[in-house]
């Protein structure tokens, strides 16, 4: 097929590292390694292609709240005319605020959710015009071949916002099996990985605590976010043994996982429990056994003692958990073979996309 992946957030460059980011780039490889051919159209990019697709850059400008909201608008309606002089078989968009490009082309199309935008940018940011923000929703929901939500809470926010019960299933994030071999675990020091922004909702701070009252054990953080500093000053007053990698190319992830023993998703209690986290599909993918806090999608992910959850929030909890590791390296390995196990039977991108695919490409 042609396939015009439509990403028109502002907030989401598409040849960058985020999570978000990432999504885009293996959705996009997973369709190329259908042999399906790809041009992405997104409101920010620095690149041409990304690997062999060709990339359509409508920029949005930095003004303010307003200003920004009605050019994305604009830039939805310009993709949409580009995407109609170049021809496809199907346009897939990631959902995003005032867009509703797939909704103005006349191919079949999947919109896939990733989050319930709307509240998000009511509560964490500034939404100017709901109105217009709940309108191009309903438009490109109601109109989808295919409406595609990662989670179970994000599928009910589709169907409140116009996508149809028969069009809309829900398909949790994915990983590149391929890209990942099995962790080798050896013995000594139990290397403890978090992969992700350094922001609060990430609980990034229970995993310290945890750590710094365990001996034998290492927290090796990757990513980076306004949080660092704080996170940094907390690591040195309470003494816990934390090494900082910052952000790392996607590419790098593999690499660097490849020397850990666990992979921790220690979220707070407050956490929002309609997310679908890439870091754990990663951590299952390289191998590790993997601590999680029981919320949101993470016991549907760990189910059949793939995993360990522990209470969220709870540093005690994850301590406990990594210390029963730390002092039984035969079950770590057993739990990061099972892991893997289910990464690959289950959860890779190639079975995602296919998943998707199956209502809206006959």
């Amino acid at each position: 097929m042609r396939v015009a992946y439509v990403c028109a957030d502002p907030g989401i460059p598409v040849d960058g590292s985020k999570g978000a980011s990432v999504h885009v780039q293996q959705i996009v490889r997973a369709f190329q390694r259908r042999g399906d051919e790809v041009t992405v159209y997104a409101t920010r990019s620095n690149a041409e292609r990304l690997g062999t697709a060709r990339v359509v850059t409508v920029p949005v400008g930095r003004g303010g709240a307003a200003e920004r909201e009605h050019a994305v608008s604009r830039a939805a309606h310009e993709i949409a005319d580009r995407i109609a002089a170049d021809g496809c078989d199907l346009v897939y968009e990631r959902f995003s605020l005032f867009s509703d490009t797939a909704a103005r082309v006349t191919a079949p199309a999947v919109v896939e959710v990733n989050a319930p935008l709307i509240d998000e940018q009511r509560v964490h940011r500034t939404l100017v015009d709901e109105e217009g923000a709940v309108a191009a929703a309903r438009r490109v929901l109601a109109d989808a071949a295919t409406v595609a939500c990662v989670s179970d809470p994000v599928a009910d926010w589709a169907r409140a916002h116009g996508s149809a019960p028969d069009t809309t299933l829900v398909a949790p994030n994915g990983v590149d099996t391929r890209a990942f071999a099995p962790a080798v675990m050896s013995d000594g020091l139990l290397e403890v990985a978090f992969i992700g922004s350094l922001k609060s909702w990430h609980g990034v701070d229970v995993a310290i605590d945890a750590i710094a009252g365990l001996d034998g054990a290492r927290l090796t953080i990757i990513g980076h976010g306004p949080e660092r500093a704080r996170l940094e000053e907390r690591a040195a007053a309470r003494g816990a043994r934390v090494r900082w990698l910052g952000a790392i190319p996607h590419d790098d992830v593999p690499a660097a996982l490849a020397g850990m023993h666990v992979g921790v998703a220690p979220y707070p209690a407050s956490a929002d429990a309609y997310f679908s986290p890439l870091k754990a599909f990663e951590y299952l993918a390289a191998g590790l056994a993997v601590v999680a806090s029981e919320t949101g999608q993470l016991p549907e992910i760990l189910d059949g003692d793939i995993g360990c959850l522990v209470q969220p929030g709870s540093a005690a909890a994850l301590r406990e958990a990594l210390r029963a590791l730390r002092d039984d390296r035969p079950l770590a390995r057993r739990l990061g073979a099972a892991g893997r196990a289910r990464a690959v039977a289950r959860y890779d991108w190639d079975r995602t996309l296919a998943r998707i695919l199956s209502g809206a490409v006959r």
